[in-house]
């Protein structure tokens, strides 16, 4: 049966779901109203030459497996597979850092009680609940997409109307000044920005569906115009909501939406518990929808890729479903042992999410340390391929996209190796050896897939 054609307005929603996280944007709030600053610049400066990069590679090569795909043809077979492999296991990674989340938030609203014991428990569960919808085959589900996106929509919007509400009421919590937007240019500026690039990352993800797409070459470029407008926009929205109620001294990246969220709904009295708990619910359904869909965009470049094919490990096939199933159980399999280490380690969720994030972090920016030169070297040795988009302003142009983008991944990278506080044998070790371990064992995958 042939599947439907993604139309614009599905190609907007998917990738407005996919990128809009509502467990990590709260973070460089911190930082004040210069926080809004920074969302502004780093759109400016990043989002829009990144968006523009995917724009003409996604119009030029609408292919199955995306940045696997562009880098292939660019630096060939072996750099393209790392380059899957280091997307597939940023998912295994950052899906039990968005559980850790899930069940900190579900327990402060519906289970103030739980033990640690069961706040493991409750996100282990939930990483296995996504190993299952995986392997029981369900597609990248456009419906779901579409009702997510608008969800988010709908609470980064209410965060926003909820935030004059409050200041109308009861006074902002900090302050909005002019002189409050200027920016400082200290560690936490510069730390929270890497955070800020890594809640902008995903417009490749529509493109790893990109043979489902109707009219690539002119809908991939429209789409990154109005769902990069869209998302930076709800993030600077969430941001206002989020400083409206909450001192910045007070945000914890863990729990400020919650806390932000209970104090916003204090506008509507004595029903602020159930219009709370109600957003609540619909929150912690979009960390469960993110984790469908990246899951799957993860699986399926893993499978252009030929990981799945090629090696025992990954190659296993659901004999009901015929999905392969052990790419998803070995993610499983590494989300549960993180939880259980983090947890047993740390006792502290903040500690436990925060420890994990920042490894997904470093791994998921390895990948776009291709993208941003594939794009040049694709305009290079390839001049056949008609290209329906390209970025403006010619080679000008071209460069200072490739140029500004890459300095930005790696500065994010280095980044995460720099802490306030020094060395500390937990953080950094995870970051060194996860990346040393992981590596290697991606480059024995792809040895063993050639033989």
């Amino acid at each position: 049966m042939e599947t439907k054609k993604v139309s614009l307005f599905k190609m907007v929603s998917f990738t407005v779901c996919g990128i809009v996280v509502l467990d990590t944007f709260v973070a460089p709030a911190a930082l004040g109203a210069s926080s809004i600053t920074i969302w502004l610049l780093t759109a400016l400066l990043f989002f829009i030459p990144y968006g523009l990069i995917n724009a003409e590679l996604g119009a030029a090569y609408p292919e199955d497996g995306g940045i696997y795909s562009w880098v292939k043809r660019a630096f060939g077979d072996f750099q393209a597979s790392l380059v899957s492999w280091f997307y597939w296991v940023n998912v295994a990674f950052w899906m039990p850092a968005v559980f850790i989340a899930f069940s900190t938030w579900f327990s402060m609203a519906f289970a103030p009680d739980m033990s640690i014991t069961l706040l493991a428990v409750l996100a282990i569960a939930m990483c296995w609940l996504i190993v299952y919808i995986g392997i029981r085959g369900v597609d990248l589900s456009i419906t779901v997409t579409n009702i997510a996106a608008v969800l988010k929509v709908g609470v980064l919007a209410i965060f926003g109307v909820l935030g004059v509400v409050y200041g109308v009421k009861n006074g902002l919590a900090n302050d909005f000044s002019l002189s409050s937007f200027a920016l400082s240019f200290n560690f936490d500026t510069i730390s929270y920005s890497s955070a800020i690039v890594y809640n902008l990352l995903g417009f490749e993800l529509i493109s790893s569906i990109a043979s489902e797409i109707e009219e690539p070459g002119k809908n991939i470029p429209k789409m990154t115009v109005l769902a990069g407008i869209l998302i930076a926009a709800l993030y600077i929205i969430g941001t206002f909501g989020v400083l409206a109620a909450i001192p910045a001294e007070s945000i914890d990246p863990l729990d400020g939406f919650f806390y932000a969220l209970q104090e916003l709904c204090t506008v509507f009295g004595g029903a602020q518990d159930i219009v709370f708990k109600g957003i609540m619910l619909v929150a912690l359904f979009t960390l469960v929808s993110n984790m469908i869909s990246w899951t799957l965009g993860g699986v399926e470049v893993l499978d252009e890729a030929e990981f799945t094919k090629k090696t025992k490990l990954l190659g296993h096939r659901n004999k009901k479903y015929n999905t392969p199933d052990y790419s998803y159980i070995l993610m499983g399999v590494i989300a549960t042992a993180l939880i259980v280490m983090n947890f047993a380690l740390s006792g502290s969720a903040n500690d436990a999410f925060w420890t994990i994030l920042s490894f997904s972090f470093l791994v998921f920016f390895l990948p776009y340390l291709w993208l941003f030169p594939t794009v040049v070297k694709l305009r290079k040795i390839d001049t056949e391929t008609p290209r329906p988009y390209k970025i403006p302003l010619g080679k000008f142009g071209l460069y200072f996209s490739s140029i500004l983008g890459f300095l930005f991944i790696a500065g994010g990278v280095i980044l995460l190796f720099v802490t306030g506080d020094g060395w500390d044998p937990l953080y950094h070790l995870t970051l060194i050896i996860g990346t040393g371990i992981t590596t290697v064992f991606g480059v024995m995958l792809y040895r063993k897939s050639l033989k």
